[in-house]
């Protein structure tokens, strides 16, 4: 699960990166087809033939968009990297082996059969984790008795539940930032063709026409891919956290019962 997690994490860093490119292939045999049309009529030609070849990449695209253009796509970089980010630190913690190591409920088991306390939160301090902190909050309140041993693993169990589920809503954030990004790049794009039809005329007109729609088309295509893969796996983290949690809660509850009947001495 993790290394198919990777591996969708670069597929979306090496899509995202060569999209531009990808399109940009596409709309380079657009200008070669207007500068043949105007070559009929003597001037124009010239014009967009040089309109053409200027603002036909995704670079110029960037930069017909001026300062915020070039801002909001800066965002949308740092949200691809950040969306990469929460997919890796999520495959990382999101495990049972390191929620919950095998290894550290083979030893408090085995210690609370023996009755000693002591020797499970040794175990707790070898394993650290989120439930080893559960553990330990129980552990260090045997003496109190087990109600008060109850009501602290309860709280401690939804302060790790709490932050188990923090790293995950960002991949949520992100998911919900990056589509409204592309829709601020549309209307951007979409406020700047419309104003060049009304000051430009003739083959500079519909070279900047073009221009403007593809800045739209860039970020909407952009933010949407950065968000989908952001969705997805928000989603797949959420369910796999709560599995976790549940099953944690509940090999938790058994290793409590037996604090009932366990007596503390002091060396």
């Amino acid at each position: 699960m993790k290394k198919l997690l990777v591996i969708m994490a670069l597929v979306l860093v090496g899509a995202w990166c060569a999209m531009p490119g990808a399109f940009a292939q596409a709309e380079g045999d657009t200008p070669v087809a207007e500068a043949g049309s105007g070559s009929e009529s003597g001037n124009s030609s010239s014009s967009a033939g040089s309109s053409g070849s200027s603002g036909g990449g995704f670079v110029d695209v960037v930069k017909s968009g001026g300062f915020m253009g070039i801002l909001l796509w800066v965002f949308l970089f740092l949200g691809v990297v950040a969306c990469v980010y929460f997919i890796v630190d999520c495959s990382i913690n999101v495990r049972i082996s390191r929620i919950m190591p095998p290894q550290l409920v083979g030893s408090v088991t085995e210690a609370m059969e023996q009755g000693d306390v002591f020797k499970a939160l040794e175990a707790c301090e070898q394993w650290p984790g989120p439930m080893a902190n559960i553990l330990s909050a129980g552990f260090s309140h045997v003496e109190e008795g087990y109600e008060v041993i109850q009501e602290s693993i309860a709280s401690s169990a939804e302060l790790e539940s709490e932050q188990l589920m923090q790293g995950i809503s960002y991949l949520s954030v992100v998911g919900s930032l990056a589509p409204m990004l592309g829709l601020l790049g549309t209307v951007q794009g979409m406020i700047f063709a419309f104003s060049s039809l009304a000051t430009e005329a003739g083959a500079t007109q519909t070279a900047m026409l073009a221009l403007n729609i593809s800045q739209a088309l860039y970020t909407t295509a952009a933010g949407l891919s950065t968000a989908l893969p952001a969705v997805a796996c928000f989603f797949i983290f959420r369910n796999k956290a709560n599995k976790i949690i549940l099953r944690m809660e509940g090999i938790t509850i058994d290793l409590i019962k037996d604090l009932r009947n366990v007596e503390v001495v002091e060396e």
